[in-house]
């Protein structure tokens, strides 16, 4: 019988892994391996490959990735589309899926995990919500706030929780802890928000040790290690090295490879199950080698690629490919690097794809359409050459040129044509835009930003503005960099890297300073100190030793009335760069972010000084307006607070916040009838929002309109049941009507979620008073004094109680 011929793909692959060949000794030790049991000493568990760019890395991983595949292996492969653990574990659960092996119950806990982080951002903000008067406790909701952004919890605030204080964090924490306890149906649920780690890696080595069952081996690569060993290499150790999370199947290998060395601070503990792989240049003979398997032995030839390349890797297997026959033009100085790499491809339009492909950071069919311009006719022939060429390396089904034969094509082709560079990168950008907002519709912002491939489509589109040097792109990336840094560190440091890369392959001084300085602060002090980057950089408030602490405004604000608590000194005029203005905008929505980690911690006078500041940069901005508004009225500076919230909706009357402000605010200063309007309308546009309902229900008490109290009421309990507020105003609203013994119920669940809320001690104590069990009505009060002395309601039902049993021992005696 004949055999059958190869496949189409499985030739390429023959022809793409041509170029490592050289590489024999490296892949003879790794291949050795599976034929050393996992119980020999001389087996090992962890290959790290390292070198500088260029050395074949990458290349490495697909050849062991091969030689896994070919003895058996299920592999898995993650490089830097991963920015945190779940990401990666998601990226794992794909390949295994694709390779047979579904890994159905960590598919659903990371589907489980995504939507229990989206309630839990929900919940914090519910939980930033004024309490009563009274207050929960002595301080307490400072620590509450403070808590939320610790855990990164707080959309528009996380960024910012490196200022706070360690102790209120550590308490918030455990108060955040109570309240998700409460609110999701498990204990898992809590940790898959607090801890995901914790909960998704033992179902991960359970469900490993299925796939064990089928196949001999399992291999996991990490590639790309500089950037993703930041995040992974703790968790690597502690689930390799420690019973954590479980035991690994013994016939699990990990592979990583980065520029950097393995961290022998780690990892030295292990060195007998660990194998080092640094690669470098190849020698002569190396190199000479890979050409003579291709074909290449004429030693003029030979003698070219090798002075072009000086033995890199990726280099020598570009010029392999190319099986060049003489070498014309040997001797030509002025001959660059890539006329070099396809001067010996004769089909022109090849030629010029090769180097239409090399503008986008990474590309799929469409995009290469786009790139080259090529017609139907011809685009899966190119795009199939494409993808056999060495440089041109697959990861997560895309291509991406390797830097060292990408960047030297860039530079032939922006200063061959700056014109056509540009009008190539303006019609990239055109086509990201459109598959962008194709992807938006029907959708909100939250939503968007949660979108891994909506914000791929938004980088790219960024990229190409950015290397076409439109006006307004740079202030466009900054400004998405802001947003960015509310989602946490791995969003914002694909932005940043959108910088860093556009700086380089444009040439523009200005792109590539930004790119730098803000990846310098992500890397030392995480996104407060990118934020704290942009505005200080920009001018727009002095560098200080505090850092955002003690920012002010570097430029004067205009005319502004000011608000009690206001800061009235002058302001600082150190110049930020340059080379480019920050928008005003940007600048305002940094702000807003800095005043709302003030207000988390409580500090809400400075909360409304450095809102002032945003505002100053853009007057006119609803939400921050409405925030400030908000501020003032926790201060219980009404009358500032009414200017603020009736601007604002005067501005945005869809703003349901604002309005709900302003009605809190209205009722503080005894105008009902326009208190329950203003509520009204904010519960119109959002008839779930539980801090309207209990406001709302405060002007049905005062209007003596209970039935609408205590329905408003119920439905505030229905859609936040862990909120001590809610519970308490509910039991406040039964015992007014004579109802105490259901108030008790309420305030015992009011309790049960915050074991430290003054207020709900001394209405349940009040409750008790009225059912005639006076000792334990004292004991309540006594405690809600004990946690906020200064509560003056609470000490006169204390009176009260007192006077009754005196009068009780008087009588008795």
């Amino acid at each position: 019988m004949a055999q059958a011929r190869p496949s189409m793909q499985e030739l390429i692959q023959r022809r793409r892994r041509g170029g490592l060949v050289a590489r024999s000794a490296e892949r003879e030790l790794f291949r050795a391996n599976f034929d050393t049991p996992p119980e020999d000493g001389r087996h090992r568990f962890l290959f790290h490959v390292h070198g500088n760019a260029g050395v074949g890395k990458t290349r490495l991983l697909k050849e062991f990735e091969h030689i896994a595949r070919e003895r058996g292996a299920v592999t898995a492969y993650v490089d830097e589309s991963a920015g945190s653990v779940p990401e990666a574990l998601a990226v794992m659960c794909r390949q295994f899926a694709a390779q047979g092996h579904r890994f159905k119950e960590l598919d659903r806990l990371l589907a489980a995990h995504r939507e229990r982080r989206h309630e839990a951002e929900v919940a914090a903000l519910a939980a930033l919500e004024p309490e009563p008067d009274s207050g929960p406790s002595a301080g307490g909701m400072a620590v509450a706030r403070a808590g939320l952004a610790g855990l990164g919890l707080l959309p528009g605030v996380g960024a910012f929780a490196g200022v706070l204080d360690p102790t209120q964090l550590a308490q918030g924490a455990d108060r955040l802890r109570t309240g998700l306890s409460a609110r999701f149906r498990s204990h898992e649920d809590v940790q898959l928000v607090l801890s995901p780690e914790s909960v998704l890696t033992p179902v991960l080595a359970n469900e490993l040790h299925g796939a064990a069952s089928a196949a001999p081996w399992i291999v996991l690569f990490f590639d790309t290690y500089e950037r993703t060993g930041t995040f992974l290499d703790a968790w690597l150790h502690d689930v390799m090295t420690t019973e954590r999370y479980g035991a690994l199947p013994a016939t699990v290998v990990v592979v990583t490879a980065g520029q950097r060395p393995v961290d022998t601070a780690r990892w030295g503990g292990c060195a007998d199950s660990v194998t080092a792989l640094p690669l470098g240049p190849f020698t002569e003979a190396e190199a000479r080698g890979l050409l003579a398997d291709r074909g290449i032995t004429a030693e003029p030839v030979v003698a070219e690629v090798l002075r072009l390349t000086g033995g890199l890797p990726v280099l020598v297997s570009t010029l392999a490919g190319t099986r060049p026959a003489r070498p014309d033009d040997v001797h030509d100085p002025s001959a660059t690097a890539v006329e070099r790499f396809l001067k010996w491809e004769p089909d022109p339009v090849r030629r010029a794809a090769a180097l239409a492909g090399a503008l986008p950071r990474w590309l799929d069919a469409d995009v290469f359409r786009v790139a080259a311009d090529c017609g139907e006719d011809r685009l899966d022939e190119l795009y199939g050459w494409v993808s056999t060429l060495p440089f041109a390396d697959e990861r997560a089904g895309r291509l991406r040129y390797h830097d060292v034969v990408r960047a030297p094509m860039l530079r032939l082709q922006r200063g061959r044509s700056p014109r056509g560079w540009a009008q190539r990168h303006r019609r990239l950008a055109e086509v990201f835009r459109q598959w962008r907002e194709e992807s938006e519709a029907g959708r909100d912002a939250g939503e968007l930003w949660a979108d891994g491939e909506w914000q791929e489509l938004r980088l790219a589109e960024s990229y190409h503005r950015l290397c076409a040097r439109e006006r307004e792109a740079l202030p466009g990336v900054l400004r998405d960099l802001v947003e960015a840094c509310d989602r946490g560190e791995p969003a914002a440091g694909r932005w940043v890297r959108v910088l860093e890369d556009a700086g380089r392959d444009t040439g523009l001084h200005v792109v590539a300073e930004w790119g730098r300085r803000l990846s310098d602060a992500l890397t030392a002090n995480g996104t407060e100190a990118v934020l704290s980057t942009l505005l200080v950089r920009a001018g727009y408030v002095p560098a200080t030793r505090g850092g955002l602490g003690a920012c002010r405004m570097a430029a004067p604000r205009p005319a502004l009335d000011a608000a009690p608590g206001e800061n009235a000194d002058g302001y600082g005029d150190e110049p930020g760069w340059n080379d480019v203005e920050l928008p005003p905008e940007v600048a305002a929505r940094a702000l807003r972010s800095r005043a709302a980690a003030r207000a988390v911690r409580g500090e809400y006078a400075t909360a409304t000084t450095v809102m002032s500041q945003a505002l100053g940069l853009v007057p006119d901005d609803a939400l921050s307006l409405a925030l400030r508004g908000e501020y003032l009225r926790i201060q219980r500076h009404h009358h500032w607070a009414v200017r603020d919230l009736e601007r604002a909706v005067a501005l945005d009357p869809a703003l349901g916040y604002a309005w709900a402000s302003l009605g809190a605010t209205r009722l503080a200063r005894g105008d009902l009838t326009a208190a329950l309007d203003a509520l009204d309308r904010a519960l119109a546009l959002r008839p779930d929002y539980p801090w309207a309902l209990i406001r709302r229900a405060r002007v049905s008490r005062e209007l003596g309109d209970h039935a609408r109290q205590l329905a408003d009421l119920d439905r505030a309990v229905a859609l936040q049941p862990d909120s001590p507020w809610a519970h308490c105003e509910r039991g406040d609203a039964l015992r007014a009507a004579g109802r105490d013994e259901e108030a008790l119920a309420a305030y015992d669940h009011a309790l049960a979620l915050d074991t430290a809320y003054a207020s709900a001690y001394a209405s349940r104590g009040a409750s008790l008073a009225n059912l005639g069990r006076h000792p334990e009505a004292l004991a309540d009060l006594d405690r809600a004094l004990g946690l906020n002395p200064s509560y003056a309601w609470a000490r006169a039902q204390r009176e009260a109680v007192e006077r009754h049993l005196d009068q009780v021992t008087d009588a008795g005696g």
